[in-house]
């Protein structure tokens, strides 16, 4: 009896030996430890990378950044420059915006308006554009005297200049000018008085019609960069 449970007792440790190196040597052919895990369901393999056009592996892309949304663009307004500031050139030689007096308002003769500013200066004292544009018109007017009528690029403004002494070489109608190009002298033709030898100078805006003798007429003191009063 004693010989059959010694018998009984070797078999069954016999079997548990068999079964442990069993399962352990099928966990080193398909567990864990064999570097890709191929045959262990607990393991997911990375999908292979796309070929490339040239055979080669495409490399995995980076995570892209969160995108920042862009800021709002708030336009800038196109204002008009503020009084004191030039946006033409002083026609007259010599002269600051300083020296200039808004003498736009003024009354005159026969109940009329002065509509632009004296420019007072020494007789023969250079007359110069105040702004790109063409010679409209020459004219030699009882009141203005010798003038020139100067029309903008665009056609939508007439600097006028009177009392001139007389026109700089090469002036003629349809002559394109330059800002700051020489057209004529100060004088005291027309009505000007002979001792006050001055520039009277006017802006008008055209009308459709594009006449270099009709507009409507605009201080030209705070564009000559006089501070307002």
């Amino acid at each position: 009896m004693r010989g059959l449970l010694l018998f009984l007792l070797g078999a069954l440790v016999g079997a548990n030996a068999t079964y442990y190196a069993m399962t352990h040597d099928g966990g080193r052919r398909g567990g864990l430890h064999d570097g890709d895990g191929e045959g262990d369901p607990r393991i997911e393999k990375p999908l292979p990378l796309p070929a490339s056009p040239a055979g080669g592996a495409v490399a995995e892309p980076a995570t892209p950044s969160p995108v920042r949304p862009a800021a709002a663009v708030v336009p800038v307004a196109a204002n008009p420059a503020p009084p004191g500031v030039a946006t033409l050139l002083i026609p007259v030689e010599g002269v600051n915006a300083a020296q200039l007096q808004d003498t736009f308002a003024d009354a005159r003769g026969q109940g009329r308006v002065h509509d632009a500013i004296d420019i007072m200066a020494a007789a023969g004292t250079p007359v110069r554009a105040v702004a790109a544009g063409h010679v409209e018109k020459l004219f030699d007017s009882k009141q203005g005297g010798l003038t020139l009528y100067q029309f903008d690029p665009s056609r939508t403004r007439a600097y006028y200049y009177a009392h001139l002494q007389g026109y700089a070489p090469g002036i003629v109608e349809k002559k394109a000018l330059e800002r700051g190009e020489t057209i004529g002298y100060v004088g005291s033709t027309g009505n000007a008085s002979p001792d006050a030898p001055h520039l009277h100078f006017a802006i008008f805006v055209l009308g459709p019609e594009r006449q270099w003798w009709r507009g409507e007429a605009i201080d030209p003191y705070p564009l000559l960069g006089g501070a307002a009063r």
